[in-house]
């Protein structure tokens, strides 16, 4: 019986679709973060359920072929945006072949031929809906990012390699605006603050940008200054809207908008 903190040196059978790898240790499954199939290591376990359990890398014995040598993103092993960086991307394009043929047949109790999944030229900076939380440190002072997986805890992020450019930009133009202007951050702990979310859209044909500033209250001040900032600085936005959430809730958008700028936009 696997008992939490044991250490066991594992080989790693398959790649799970979520970037973690797969073990078995006495007939039970155990997902290890980060590990790739092919790959010897030294682990030890996390938690321990019913028919599975979790582990973590503490040294890679026999490294595969498929590991990327160097990570090219600071803080991917504790953000929650992606889970598959650290696997060549033309593996990866594999994996998700797998996952899919597996579905099928979990479905249907049969094989399917999936084809095989088209890559990019560059898989980089595609995503054209940025959706960054905004909130406060252990300081309360306001931080802007991503959350680390399966956590509210804000990893702050200045450059994110799967989110489109240009929405980046705005979205920092925003953080400095409200860090410059002490407009207070929402703090989820006692649930007061100003701004909980900040969301930038862009047309990846027309390249027309919608901005939202996601509020927990009706004090954002100089609004009128950052539309001004942001319209001069950036000509393709569109839009720029206020969305309203006071609830306690992990859901981002509330039922109240206003245009602060361009046209009615349909959340």
């Amino acid at each position: 019986m696997l008992k939490k903190n044991e250490e066991y040196v594992v080989n790693i059978i398959d790649d799970g679709f979520q970037g973690e790898g797969i073990a078995k240790i006495d007939g039970m499954t155990v997902f290890i973060e980060n590990a790739i199939k092919g790959e010897k290591i030294k682990i030890k376990i996390l938690k321990v359920q019913t028919n599975f359990a979790y582990g973590k890398i503490i040294e890679i014995l026999e490294k595969s072929v498929n590991r990327v040598n160097k990570e090219d993103c600071a803080t991917y092993k504790r953000c929650g945006g992606c889970n598959l960086r650290h696997i060549n991307y033309q593996e990866t394009l594999k994996i998700k072949k797998a996952v899919v043929e597996n579905c099928f047949y979990k479905a249907l109790k049969r094989n399917v031929q999936v084809n095989n999944v088209i890559g990019m030229k560059n898989p980089l900076y595609y995503r054209n809906k940025l959706q960054y939380p905004v909130g406060v440190d252990k300081d309360q002072k306001p931080i802007m990012g991503i959350y680390s997986t399966r956590t509210h805890n804000i990893i702050p992020t200045n450059e994110c390699f799967i989110q489109n450019k240009e929405c980046q930009i705005i979205a920092n133009d925003i953080f400095e605006f409200i860090k410059e202007n002490n407009i207070k951050a929402y703090d989820e702990k006692n649930l007061k603050g100003t701004v909980r979310h900040i969301i930038i859209r862009i047309g990846v044909k027309t390249n027309e940008v919608l901005v939202i500033l996601v509020l927990n209250d009706n004090n954002f001040k100089k609004e009128k200054e950052l539309v001004e900032i942001l319209t001069k600085k950036h000509k393709n936005i569109k839009a720029i809207v206020k969305n309203f959430n006071t609830k306690n809730t992990n859901v981002i958008l509330g039922k109240k908008t206003e245009v602060i700028y361009g046209e009615r936009i349909y959340l």
